[in-house]
């Protein structure tokens, strides 16, 4: 991120991210990913850094960062262990989504202990029969008097069996024609009684970031866990704390773009064929500008868009492209190191070969990129955000 447009304050919180990275992650990553147990100890330190409070307002104990410092410390943290950005990025959306949307007293009760990383919040959006096509959900919330009462289950919920405080999106209205007008965004806490993890899937990677599928079962739930008190309006919140993730998604990606370039650059000014280092092949030198080159705008347009959302633009589009461009431009990048690297890039002694699988993720998540390009398109015919592309009249 351009120094030029940061305070002093944000260079130091990114330049401090940067260290801890580099002093506490990246000399024992390998050995993390390869343990049993969980890195309560790199958590515990992310706590301590106020990184569960990136996107928690400062009247609440957290960070309170403008969305483009908020994208930095993502890069940051995913140019060390993208695993870590995945401990904060759907924790930071729901926090986002009580910041703006929450009543008072659900700001007061939720937030401090987000902030300090005390209390672990995930989104519960996917189920079995509805993946992108989130009006298809069957999840209800049924009102009787003062008390709604929750029954449905949600599939693939990151960090969902360490979460102390779920998002669940539910049909709370199944009587309106529209059904993103007949949803709401319920806060429930873990601990209730008929909240319970049903599943832990296996993954090709992130093996340290839970991912579970979680049932709800005639969950009594009183109206004050209702986002914002008011029923139907959960699809519309919903929307626009996606617009987070997805920056949240993109930012990721380009810090683990930027670090399969990092080690393709060592690798190709360590290793020797034909007497002499591979970065002295001109096929070597015309990969690694290229990937250079798809890194920065990947960055930029990253960059665009949570500028866009800071200044309370409609960023819906804008997000999009940065999710497909950035998470299409990590896959390639980390498939391009492994090429640096030959033989030795397939061999889980190097860090490219984890680079190439947890790179996939980001094809798929917050979205599938087909997805995306559906939520371009329709921008680009209502044309709500077309400022953005220059069009001549």
């Amino acid at each position: 991120m351009n120094s030029g447009l940061l305070s002093a304050e944000e260079r130091q919180v990114i330049d401090t991210v940067a260290r801890f990275i580099s002093k506490e992650v990246i000399p024992n990553v390998s050995q993390l990913e390869r343990a049993s147990n969980y890195p309560d100890f790199i958590v515990n330190q992310m706590k301590v850094l106020g990184l569960f409070g990136i996107a928690v307002p400062q009247e609440y104990g957290g960070l309170g960062l403008r969305i483009p410092v908020f994208a930095a410390v993502l890069e940051e943290l995913a140019k060390g262990w993208s695993t870590l950005a995945a401990y904060v990025n759907s924790h930071s959306t729901v926090a986002y989504a009580i910041g703006k949307f929450g009543t008072q007293g659900q700001k007061d009760a939720f937030l401090p202990g987000m902030a300090s990383g005390e209390v672990r919040a995930a989104l519960c959006l996917t189920e079995a029969e509805a993946g992108s096509d989130l009006q298809a959900i069957r999840s209800s919330a049924t009102r009787s008097e003062k008390v709604l009462t929750l029954n449905g289950a949600k599939i693939y919920v990151t960090n969902g069996r360490k979460a102390d405080l779920l998002m669940v999106l539910a049909k709370s209205n199944s009587a309106v024609k529209k059904a993103a007008y007949g949803m709401s965004l319920l806060l429930v806490p873990s601990r209730l009684p008929g909240v319970s993890v049903t599943t832990d899937f296996e993954k090709m990677a992130f093996g340290k970031v839970d991912t579970v599928g979680i049932s709800f079962e005639s969950v009594s739930l009183t109206e004050d866990l209702l986002l914002g008190a008011e029923e139907g309006k959960g699809f519309g919140q919903l929307m626009d704390a996606l617009e987070i993730g997805r920056i949240a998604i993109a930012a990721s990606a380009v810090g683990l773009a930027a670090a399969a370039l990092s080690a393709a650059l060592r690798f190709a000014a360590d290793r020797k064929t034909f007497g002499k280092t591979i970065n002295e092949h001109q096929a070597i030198q015309l990969r690694l500008a290229d990937m250079a080159t798809r890194l920065v705008a990947a960055r930029q347009m990253t960059l665009l868009a949570a500028q866009e959302k800071q200044r309370g633009n409609r960023a819906d589009m804008v997000s999009a492209m940065a999710k497909l461009f950035a998470s299409e431009t990590c896959t390639d990048l980390t498939q391009e190191a492994l090429r640096v690297h030959g033989g030795h890039g397939y061999i889980s002694d190097y860090p490219v070969e984890r680079f190439v699988r947890e790179a996939l993720l980001y094809l798929v998540g917050e979205g599938t990129n087909d997805i995306q390009k559906l939520v371009i398109n329709r921008r680009l015919q209502e044309g709500s955000e077309n400022g953005l592309l220059g069009l001549p009249y």
